[in-house]
């Protein structure tokens, strides 16, 4: 069955047949994505890690459909039910909903009224309702059937009417017809559960409110089943009856002169109402919440990856502030390398209020270290505190400039503190600051994350990391895959120090997962750092398969081979020789670069690829490694902003233009800090002069925007942006 899969995936995913066969061949070896979608263009025709995780979840459906088509045919022929058209008609099914609707007359029920019509022996009543003869007397045939059980005619009618019902209800078209007319034509209705049931008026978009199935906006639908959840809304689902029962009734009711119609039509009523809706009902709107969770996790994964591929500051000493009221602020020094120099209490703010003391000693830490940023993080007392920094940075400038002295200035920046309690009370942190206080190792982490946002970040649960909606409402099984994935294809798009990484970065790598990324770090501090990657093959329960997969992946700086510096894998590195050999070159040229490209210019890649019997995508990608060895993608993108001084809601004007960064984007629009306490919003219809669909199509997390500011609510600490600027 797997070759009519892979031409299903390639016609739904618009790539061609050879391309899927060849993905599915390598993941049927056991090959990670990651791995697949750098290392194995030629088989795949350069399919990227999103489409290929799309060909690994479609497959796992269709299989998964293949095998319960199997299954219920099965279960019907062991009934002695199976027709050649109900197989044909199983087998022809392109969804598993299909196959259940099917399936469901067939399926063991409970005991039924329509069950326990039958065992009152009123089937053969319920064929000749269903016969529908014309000119048949109803109560006379009705006769036939009383019995103990049966005391008169309506209570036989009324059992026959319960075995069609039942049947009407099983029937696949009738289910059809429901489950369309309803998801193109119901409303979605929700109330307010009991009158003030919502003091705060958090939902009070909701407490009337409709909208059609079909154009429910995601957002909104996880919004109305959380109050739902929380019971505070109610809600139900209005579908065009008149419209379905019409069509039923069409269906069932062949002659509706026969006496036997109005029953027909009762039981066809009763059997939609009672049976049918309810299933439709759930069905739908068990769709609807799921496609909104799908929704969700993909934005909420867009931004996750945005976020983890944020440009890091190297080499920058940091001074990580974690803010707070009555506990105070956090504050912990880092040097360039991320090594943890020293950390502190100041008590700032309320209740305490030591600001003159906090200043000074946080001044004196900026000049005892050299501090180049400090990092604040973006929780509670986050505009407070930043107010205190920017005023340590004013003096101390005022200073040196009364001395006289150059030097380079010290600016703050907004960190996403999001998670850091998480990981300051984590193993992984403990083991790292056995002696920090829990609460300061929270500091820690945020100086790090400005340092190398990935490197800290995937220390940290991915769903707490707050760049997302309703991330604990959707399924959380899916919700963690998902975001796994998104941090497992960053952590190998960036490439990984094996000798520096911590075990939670290099679990992620290609191939190695947490108990060899344990191995690998005891490895590391047993017999000091690698010399080289084919050393990787000594550490304990890492064989030739881990190694294949995530050598490319790791870097050992320390080599003597430049080529385990780069991404070119080392089952390439004879083609480099080959390669480097018919250029007349070596990698210790001081001018290499510039020769390998007029090389490169000189030469056409298909014959260069066939002399040297590599794929051209292969030879392609060992080119840009050659030739940009140590290139990090992150530093394509623009830099934090960096501030000096503060601004307040006070100080916004309506018509003020500001540099921002864009802290989450949602389906609504995008939140972008600018420097005032809460984050303002560029609303969807404020983010182009023309329509914009989808705001992911724009911006993303981390990008530097200029915002308009174009509303100001003050009582509602509110500020509305425009990038109409």
């Amino acid at each position: 069955m797997t070759s009519s899969h892979i031409t299903t995936i390639a016609h739904e995913l618009g790539v061609r047949v050879d391309q899927v066969a060849g993905a599915v061949e390598l993941l049927d070896a056991g090959n990670t994505i990651p791995f697949i979608a750098r290392y194995r263009k030629e088989a795949t025709g350069g399919l990227d890690e999103v489409q290929l995780r799309q060909i690994e979840a479609r497959l796992a459906y269709l299989r998964s459909l293949a095998e319960r088509k199997q299954a219920v045919l099965a279960s019907i022929e062991e009934q002695g039910k199976l027709t050649a058209e109900l197989r044909a008609s199983i087998e022809a099914a392109a969804t598993l909903q299909q196959v259940e609707d099917l399936y469901l007359p067939y399926r063991p029920k409970r005991r039924t009224r329509a069950a326990m019509a039958r065992e009152r022996g009123l089937e053969p009543l319920a064929e000749l309702m269903l016969a529908q003869e014309p000119g048949a007397d109803v109560a006379q045939l009705a006769q036939r059937f009383l019995s103990a059980e049966v005391a008169n005619v309506d209570e036989a009618l009324a059992g026959a009417r319960d075995i069609v019902a039942e049947q009407v209800s099983d029937d696949a078209i009738v289910r059809e017809i429901a489950r369309r007319a309803t998801r193109e034509e119901g409303l979605v209705r929700v109330r307010l559960a009991k009158k003030d049931g919502d003091p705060d008026g958090k939902y009070q978009i909701y407490h009337e409110f409709k909208a059609a199935v079909g154009q429910l906006p995601p957002h909104q639908l996880l919004a109305i089943n959380r109050g739902e959840k929380e019971g505070v809304l109610r809600v139900t689902l209005d579908a065009p009856e008149d419209l379905i029962l019409g069509q039923i009734e069409s269906r069932v009711v062949r002659t509706p002169r026969s006496p036997f119609a109005a029953h027909l039509r009762a039981a066809v009523e009763d059997g939609y109402s009672r049976l049918v809706a309810p299933a439709i009902e759930r069905e739908l709107r068990g769709g609807l919440t799921e496609d909104s969770d799908d929704h969700a996790i993909h934005v909420f994964a867009a931004n996750l990856k945005a976020l983890l591929l944020q440009p890091p500051l190297r080499g920058q000493v940091v001074m990580g502030i974690d803010p707070g009221f009555r506990t105070g602020c956090k504050v912990a020094v880092v040097d360039g390398t991320g090594k943890y120099l020293t950390s502190f209490t100041v008590y700032p703010h309320e209740p305490q209020r030591e600001r003159e003391r906090s200043k000074s000693l946080l001044a004196a830490a900026v000049a005892r270290f050299g501090v180049d940023i400090i990092a604040i993080g973006n929780g509670t007392a986050s505009r407070e505190t930043e107010e205190v920094a920017a005023e340590v940075i004013g003096e101390s400038a005022r200073e040196r400039a009364g001395e006289r002295r150059k030097g380079r200035e010290v600016a703050y920046v907004m960190v996403n503190e999001a998670g850091a309690s998480v990981y300051s009370a984590s193993d992984e942190a403990r083991r790292e600051f056995p002696e920090l206080d829990v609460s300061m190792r929270g500091a820690v982490s945020i100086a790090r994350r400005l340092q190398d946002p990935l490197a800290e970040l995937v220390k940290i649960d991915a769903k707490s990391i707050g760049v997302g909606l309703y991330q604990h409402d959707v399924d959380q099984k899916k919700l963690a895959a998902t975001l796994d994935a998104v941090v497992e294809d960053a952590v190998n798009a960036v490439g990984v120090d094996v000798n520096t990484a911590s075990p939670a970065l290099l679990q992620y790598v290609a191939g190695i997962g947490p108990k060899l990324a344990q191995s690998i770090v005891a490895h590391r501090d047993q017999h000091g750092p690698f010399q080289q990657r084919s050393e990787l093959l000594k550490v304990k329960g890492l064989g030739p398969k881990a190694y294949q997969q995530a050598a490319g992946f790791l870097r050992v700086p320390e080599s003597k081979n430049p080529l385990d510096r780069t991404t070119v894998h080392p089952e390439s590195y004879g083609v480099v020789k080959n390669l480097l050999e018919l250029a007349g070159l070596n990698l210790r040229m001081a001018d290499f670069s510039s020769r390998l490209r007029h090389f490169r210019q000189s030469q056409k890649l298909d014959e260069l690829a066939g002399l040297l019997e590599v794929g051209a995508p292969t030879l392609t990608d060992i080119f840009e490694a050659l030739l940009r060895p140590g290139r990090d993608p992150r530093d394509d993108l623009p830099a934090p902003v960096l501030r000096r001084d503060v601004l307040s809601l006070e100080d916004l004007k309506e018509g003020m233009v500001l540099t921002g960064t864009v802290r989450n984007v949602v389906d609504f629009g995008a939140f972008v800090d600018i420097g005032v306490k809460h984050d303002g919003l560029v609303h969807v219809s404020q983010m182009a002069d023309k329509y914009v669909r989808n705001p992911h199509e724009l911006v993303r997390v981390g990008d530097v925007v200029q915002v308009k500011v174009v509303k100001i609510e003050k009582e509602r600490g509110r500020v509305g942006l425009s990038m109409r600027v």
